[in-house]
């Protein structure tokens, strides 16, 4: 039986996100931005917790984590073997490629730093689903805070290479406002022109742009266009290395 995935709200503008896996009854939360939410989401679908899936230290994603454990003491948590210091206590510490279960089904841990140094993806394997955290969002990407621009381009062109047909969580709910930037920038990109009119539609009736798909970023998203002659072309960075020109984006987007 397929993963099925939840999405809400949590906090102002976090995305909740469980993966429940029907035939064991194994439960993850991808990230813990308020346990509040995630309670009442887990009620609802009468599922228990068994699993918290850390993508990062920031504390907008792991706040949740001591009161949902005191609700499941038993649920297990996964995070970053190289941050274990700065996350909550963890069960199950992991590096990149590792393999973690959710039921019967296999998540490859892509390691994937930039926004933070010890910033983890998670990789479900049979369902071609990537939960990204604060690395890729719809039409954007995360600050630069820990690491450095060629470390935060490889980890989008690692996700970026991906099949297109990934469907992508991320954890904020960013689009609309990444849409304006990406326009200044990539003007002429017919597919984006379209995709902007799709979002607007969507807010406009309350609904979530995300999960988006690596294809239709990689498509429309200019942090993973990098190495687009039109686009580099509009910026003034023609035949430029494209983590130059990622790096410039990024800066540019910072003041936005």
């Amino acid at each position: 039986m397929a993963i099925e995935f939840h999405q809400f709200l949590c906090l102002q503008d976090n995305f909740g996100l469980l993966a429940h896996d029907p035939a064991t009854g194994a439960t993850a939360a991808l990230d813990a931005p308020d346990a509040e939410p995630i309670l009442a989401a887990l009620a609802a679908k009468g599922w228990g917790l068994t699993d918290i899936w850390l993508t990062h230290h920031h504390d907008d994603h792991i706040q949740g984590v001591a009161a949902l454990k005191a609700h499941f003491a038993n649920a297990r948590v996964v995070g970053a073997r190289k941050d274990a210091a700065r996350l909550p206590p963890l069960d199950l510490s992991v590096v990149e490629g590792d393999i973690i279960q959710l039921g019967a089904h296999n998540v490859r841990v892509l390691e994937t730093p930039g926004h933070t140094l010890g910033h983890l993806a998670y990789y479900f394997v049979q369902q071609k689903v990537a939960v990204v955290g604060d690395t890729l969002f719809g039409l954007g990407c995360g600050r630069v805070f820990e690491g450095t621009m060629p470390m935060m381009y490889e980890s989008l062109m690692k996700l970026a290479s991906l099949p297109d047909e990934t469907r992508v969580y991320c954890g904020h709910e960013y689009t609309q406002a990444n849409a304006a930037f990406a326009l200044a920038v990539d003007p002429d990109n017919a597919i984006l022109l379209q995709r902007v009119k799709e979002i607007d539609s969507l807010r406009a009736s309350g609904k979530f742009t995300v999960p988006t798909s690596i294809g239709i970023e990689r498509a429309t998203n200019p942090f993973l266009r990098a190495d687009n002659s039109k686009l580099q072309s509009h910026l003034g960075f023609d035949h430029a290395n494209p983590v130059d020109v990622f790096a410039e984006l990024r800066e540019r987007k910072n003041h936005f």
